[in-house]
């Protein structure tokens, strides 16, 4: 049986990330930049108004002075004469601000009659322009690897990048096994329950930027779970829930060897999670998450998403851990490490009371997984401790 940190470090080496390919700026939206990415152009291009207005001259600007108005700027349709003392030009929110102004007084500090405008008394001092290159200059970059947010692609739209360069999505085959399952929607006779984890796995990995392959439920014979891994053909990885343990019925790992999988640890020092199992069938690499539904979620939590993010082409790392203090008392911990379902409110984390692995209307109902050391003992609340995101 291995550390956490040893089974990550285990799993990242059956991994790389993925290549790249190029999509439409539109369709771009949550998936992981693979490449830098630099504007064409300064934005804004030119001088803009920030207000509508007039354009003028400041050395002019007098409370109560007038001014012909001899032309209009407007977004899309600057005005191209030239400006002369006593004059001043209609200009609209991002419109170019035309040659010789520097100034855009508000029109609510206007009167205006005809072709002339007057000044207020009280004029507001501040120009109203926003200057060019004053969002970002030709040359500015977005670098990756970065899931692109709406705002980045918003971002890159301004930058005038129509085709974005992006890591392949990693499709994660998922295969549930267990005669005791049924899917959802199936009416499942008295012995049997419903195979909940496959779908909150691929919920997570989708969420996380991989595509899922949610597989055909395998049954307890070596013929089905044969056939649920040929199945996994053209899949980045393969994730199998349940069957990992050492009953008689667990048969992922007999079978996975047999058909040649070169195995590289089964069990790890954690709490829920032990029966984990890693290897390589053949290219794809597998790992076996334990069938128990909250245990397979935690697990998912520690390894799938590093190594979905690894696959993303993020440095390979563990899920950034947090600190914050508990709010009651927390009892000691046996030898293996354990991650404990609780919820972070106002600042401190709540243990949950219920931590069995089957439980997940707890899972359900918790924000953190407060990660507590092998052997450690009682800690009282205030204690500040570690989490983990969920």
């Amino acid at each position: 049986m291995i550390s956490v940190s040893e089974a990550l470090d285990a799993c990242f080496a059956l991994i790389s990330p993925l290549e790249t390919e190029v999509v439409d700026l539109k369709d771009a939206a949550g998936r992981t930049l693979a490449a830098p990415h630099q504007a064409t152009r300064n934005q804004p291009p030119f001088a803009a108004s920030a207000m509508d207005g007039y354009a003028l001259k400041s050395v002019e600007l007098q409370p109560q002075a007038q001014f012909m108005v001899v032309g209009e700027s407007a977004a899309g349709a600057r005005y191209s004469g030239k400006v002369r003392a006593g004059q001043c030009v209609r200009i609209f929110t991002g419109a170019p601000l035309p040659e010789g102004c520097d100034h855009v007084v508000i029109q609510e500090d206007t009167t205006r009659q005809g072709n002339v405008i007057t000044l207020n008394t009280e004029i507001e001092s501040k120009g109203n322009i926003r200057p060019a290159g004053n969002d970002f200059d030709a040359g500015f970059r977005m670098d990756g690897p970065r899931i692109l947010s709406p705002g980045d692609i918003a971002l890159l739209a301004a930058m005038n990048q129509p085709n974005i360069t992006v890591t392949r999505k990693p499709v994660i085959a998922v295969l549930a096994t267990g005669d005791e399952l049924v899917q959802p929607g199936e009416t499942p006779n008295e012995d049997q329950i419903i195979a909940s984890n496959g779908c909150g796995l691929k919920a997570l990995i989708e969420a996380n930027g991989g595509e899922a392959r949610l597989l055909p439920i395998a049954r307890d014979n070596e013929t089905s779970l044969r056939q649920g891994f040929e199945l996994c053909a053209g899949a980045h990885l393969i994730v199998t829930l349940g069957g990992a343990s050492v009953g008689d019925h667990d048969l992922v790992r007999p079978v996975a060897t047999s058909m040649g999988m070169e195995p590289s640890f089964y069990k790890v020092a954690m709490r829920p999670g032990k029966p984990l199992m890693a290897g390589k069938i053949g290219d794809i690499p597998m790992i076996g998450l334990p069938g128990n539904p909250v245990s397979s979620m935690v697990c998912a939590q520690v390894f799938i998403l590093p190594i979905l993010r690894h696959m993303l082409g993020f440095v390979a790392t563990p899920m950034e851990r947090k600190t914050a203090p508990l709010a009651e008392d927390l009892r000691s911990n046996g030898p293996r490490e354990h991650y404990m379902r609780a919820t972070l409110r106002d600042g401190k984390l709540t243990v949950h009371a219920r931590q069995d692995s089957s439980l997940l209307s707890v899972y359900a109902n918790a924000n953190a997984l407060v990660v507590v050391a092998p052997l450690k003992q009682e800690q009282t609340a205030g204690t500040i401790v570690e989490y983990i995101d969920i």
